[in-house]
């Protein structure tokens, strides 16, 4: 309770009265005037009523202790039973607390930050948002449920934003061990079949082994072969850049009995392959139209080393010219198709035949070239049907499509076919997507019989005008024009001629963008994205395992006559492995040396520092059997000065709100007219006598 004035007149007036009534009092003593005590005590009682005291009485409601309960729900709690003992744990933490009607319960389920490439577990973060909204004497402790592979431990020079105890309870085992392999120092990019090297390690979190792991290597779905590795010690890999493009190196490290986890024994890094200075041989039969347009699109090129022969005069021209007087350039035959063959990445043979200058035998070499994975390009002219065609030599065992010896004459449009239409070759050929094709006529194609691989351009009355084919390890494209350069000069308003030759150099060159049949995925932060490229039916939705274990059908629609795409947002980050048919692909979502991989065991260590310092019990869930030992809780008032080791102590807070307050005037109502009049009549009583 509280006294306080509501006075009816200003204090000054009640103060002047009072000085008068003890200056008159004062008197009244000093001349022994009778009824001086009396009229003393009247005074004050009037005094008293018109300062008008009140007795103020406050009701308060005292406030609930508030007691954060925070839960680790991220990607290390999924593995190896952590997500029933997190579940019986924070049941039993809600059972207890809920025997105590004064604490407040805050349950936080930490999860993995949506939007981050590099997930981790920041406990210590969620722990100040929950308090954020209450004064730190409100706080009783607080109760985290993980692994202890938390990422946002407080340093020394951080405080916490309250002064109660703080309790972990660890999900899995004392015992723990998983095996893990990171990938340390690799290049981004490589030259195609030269030499790169890349250190690993692979880590034994738990009881360390000393007997070397064995570690599968494979590029691009292709094994490479085993490397064993000590754990712990950086190993080092060498090898080359099969193709050029995008590549995929994948380690992987066999599961070890009783590890917690495989998630993280696999992983992947991406070269990029860079081809330099590629070797083309172009040889041309004899000068012709179009001849300069294959010349001028190899020599624009500036990875490209081209070496250009055109066959100006073949054995048969003989004039009598000694050969020191002649100005041209003796054919290397030998150097070229037998000592140098399989330096160059492609041949080229434009409108060439067989006039004496290639012996027989050295087709062989270029057929078998060509089988050991060489690339071959025949631009045939009207040569090609006649009876020195080159597919009469041990050439044709290579050659998809044989001529019939007859030429056609006439203009038509070339056109693509249904597979053309879907083939990445040609697919999408600027002005191909009306009919007839935005693009200018040619007049002459070489009749062929039956042929092999894929035709995916055809002449007029569908008459195959481009045909790919592979050859064992090799592969071989047959343009069966020579009418290719009215496109370059622009002919009834040209043609794609630059997209369609580099095109096919390229798919002979086997880049993996313009392969038939492939499965690419890419990750742009959380987004999934899966490409599905075919020439065939409908594939059919792919399916992703995530690191977890979990699959999800991914439906793939067409966006263009062969290609398929699909996207998902991934609510997990790691090593994805997606599949579809016969065809398997890896990708990596989020970063690769996100904090929520590096270790995977339950620890007691990383939070121990802080409930010891905070008068806090950090104890292990796991009691031998399927249940969990949940400590008891022992609220107290007052400062916790000393831990318990069996028990969670829950600081009490004092703090209570205002309800409302009770007014109690003294002199108002009867009481105060009995007390005036009580004084009034003394004085009367004092003055009759």
């Amino acid at each position: 309770m509280t006294l306080e004035f509501a006075p009816f007149i200003p204090w000054i007036a009640i103060a002047s009265l009072s000085v008068l009534a003890v200056v008159l009092s004062v008197l009244g003593f000093l001349r022994n005037v009778r009824g001086t005590a009396i009229r003393l005590a009247a005074s004050i009682a009037v005094l008293a009523a018109l300062a008008n005291p009140l007795l103020l009485q406050e009701e308060r409601d005292p406030l609930t202790t508030v007691v954060p309960v925070i839960v680790d729900r991220s990607q290390s709690q999924q593995i190896a039973g952590r997500v029933e003992q997190t579940d019986q744990a924070l049941q039993g933490i809600r059972d207890r607390l809920g025997r105590f009607p004064n604490i407040e319960p805050r349950i936080i389920e930490v999860t993995d930050p949506g939007d981050s490439d590099a997930p981790s577990t920041k406990l210590f973060e969620a722990l100040a948002a929950a308090t954020t909204d209450v004064p730190p004497t409100r706080v009783g402790g607080a109760i985290f449920v993980t692994d202890g592979q938390v990422h946002d431990i407080p340093g020394e020079n951080q405080a916490l934003p309250f002064d109660a105890p703080v309790h972990s309870l660890i999900t899995g085992k004392a015992d723990e061990f998983d095996r893990r392999i990171e990938i340390l120092r690799a290049p981004r990019f490589g030259i195609v079949d030269e030499e790169q090297e890349l250190t690993f390690r692979v880590f034994d979190d738990g009881e360390a082994s000393n007997q070397p792991a064995d570690v599968s290597v494979k590029m691009n779905g292709e094994d490479l072969g085993i490397v064993p590795a000590v754990p712990g010690a950086e190993t080092s890999f060498a090898f080359r850049v099969p193709r050029g493009g995008n590549n995929v190196l994948e380690f992987s490290v066999a599961a070890t009995p009783g590890e917690v986890t495989d998630v993280n024994n696999r992983a992947i890094h991406l070269i990029e392959g860079i081809r330099q200075n590629l070797r083309v041989l172009l040889v041309s039969g004899e000068p012709h139209a179009g001849e300069r347009a294959w010349r001028n699109l190899l020599k624009s090129d500036a990875s490209v080393d081209l070496v250009h022969f055109t066959i100006l005069r073949p054995p048969e021209k003989q004039d009598g010219t000694p050969i020191n007087e002649l100005s041209l350039i003796a054919f290397p035959t030998r150097e070229l198709f037998v000592e140098k063959i399989n330096d160059f990445d492609l041949i080229i043979f434009d409108r060439y035949q067989h006039r004496g200058v290639l012996p027989i035998l050295y087709y062989d070499y270029i057929a078998e070239y060509v089988r050991n994975g060489g690339a071959l390009l025949i631009a045939a002219g009207p040569e090609h049907a006649g009876q020195d065609s080159i597919a009469l030599t041990p050439l044709s065992s290579v050659l998809p499509a044989t001529p019939t010896g007859d030429v056609h004459q006439a203009g038509f449009y070339p056109r693509l076919s249904d597979q053309g239409k879907r083939h990445p070759v040609t697919r999408g050929l600027d002005g191909s997507a009306v009919e007839p094709p935005q693009w200018g006529r040619w007049f002459r194609s070489v009749d062929v019989g039956r042929t092999d691989g894929e035709t995916v351009m055809t002449g007029d009355g569908d008459r195959p005008l481009l045909v790919l084919n592979r050859a064992n390890e090799g592969r071989v494209a047959m343009l069966l024009s020579d009418q290719g350069w009215l496109w370059a000069r622009g002919f009834e308003g040209g043609g794609p001629h630059v997209s369609l030759y580099r095109r096919i150099a390229h798919w002979l060159m086997k880049e993996p963008e313009l392969e038939e049949e492939a499965l690419k995925a890419r990750a742009t932060g959380r987004t999934l994205e899966v490409t599905r490229q075919t020439i065939g039916d409908a594939p059919g939705p792919a399916t992703i395992t995530t690191p977890s274990g979990e699959t999800i059908a991914l439906n793939l629609s067409e966006i263009q006559p062969g290609l398929y795409r699909g996207e998902r947002r991934m609510t997990e980050t790691g090593l994805f492995t997606i599949t579809n048919g016969d065809f398997s692909t890896l990708v990596h979502v989020g970063a690769v040396d996100a904090p929520e991989f590096r270790a995977m065991i339950s620890t007691t260590d990383t939070l121990s520092p802080i409930s010891d310092e905070t008068r806090g019990l950090t104890a292990r869930l796991d009691d031998g059997d399927a249940s969990v030992r949940i400590p008891d809780i022992l609220p107290v008032r007052g400062e916790v000065r000393v831990a318990d080791d069996r028990r969670m102590l829950i600081r009490l807070t004092d703090e209570t709100v205002l309800k409302g307050v009770n007014t109690l005037p003294l002199f108002a109502g009867f009481a105060g007219l009995g007390i005036l009049l009580l004084a009034v009549s003394a004085m009367w009583w004092r003055e009759g006598r």
